[in-house]
């Protein structure tokens, strides 16, 4: 009985460490991200390489559009977009004219991207275009626009490059999508997964070598 509370305690403790530590404020560029790492986005759930595709591979790998930033990039393609999905928590309005949403793109063409927001994949509002580099959007007017709630979950994003502007062919084509960040967002996973791991795992074992014995 004192194994079994020693395990769960040690698990409440490790999934509490874990999820403290994905919940700490992080700045990148000198902005912060009240949220820490999960701010960002964390699942490409589709690509479009456009008219034209870049002729780097590397920039091609749709999975340099996920996570915090670190200069590694997806190109769009000439009028291409992508859909990336917040997954641990979503996107909202923040009541006021703040920035709500900010978008890392990288390189040294500086390339507009037209941005559109989702509660389900499927339906998309626009919320307008940013012009390069770090760009930021308070997505509230648009949300008043549309007669929404400012604190409405949105989950999916969907960058598209704006085919007339930047480089028309090459390595690098369309706008270069490092990372995108929600620092008006909202917690949806209390306890990530790995650390529902750490909390369970233990306990199981337990429960088998105990049956064996």
């Amino acid at each position: 009985m004192n194994y079994f509370r020693t395990v769960l305690i040690a698990g409440a403790m490790a999934a509490t460490a874990t999820g403290s530590a994905l919940a700490a404020p992080v700045q990148y560029q000198g902005i912060t991200f009240p949220g820490g790492i999960s701010s960002f986005a964390d699942r490409v759930v589709s690509t479009d390489t456009g008219e034209l595709a870049p002729t780097n591979t590397f920039n091609l790998i749709a999975d340099n559009a996920i996570g915090t930033p670190d200069n590694f990039a997806r190109s769009l393609g000439r009028g291409g977009n992508i859909v990336l999905q917040f997954t641990d928590n979503a996107l909202t309005g923040s009541g006021d004219d703040a920035e709500d949403l900010f978008v890392f793109e990288v390189g040294p063409d500086i390339e507009d991207t037209e941005v559109e927001i989702s509660q389900d994949g499927v339906n998309f509002i626009s919320v307008g275009r940013v012009f390069g580099s770090t760009s930021r959007i308070d997505i509230d007017p648009f949300l008043a626009s549309a007669g929404l709630d400012p604190f409405t979950k949105f989950f999916f994003v969907r960058l598209t490059d704006v085919a007339s502007e930047g480089q028309q062919f090459g390595q690098y084509v369309g706008a270069d999508i490092d990372a995108l960040g929600a620092i008006s967002s909202v917690e949806i996973s209390p306890v990530p997964v790995p650390a529902a791991a750490l909390l369970f795992g233990p306990l199981a074992a337990g429960l088998f070598w105990r049956r064996k014995g």
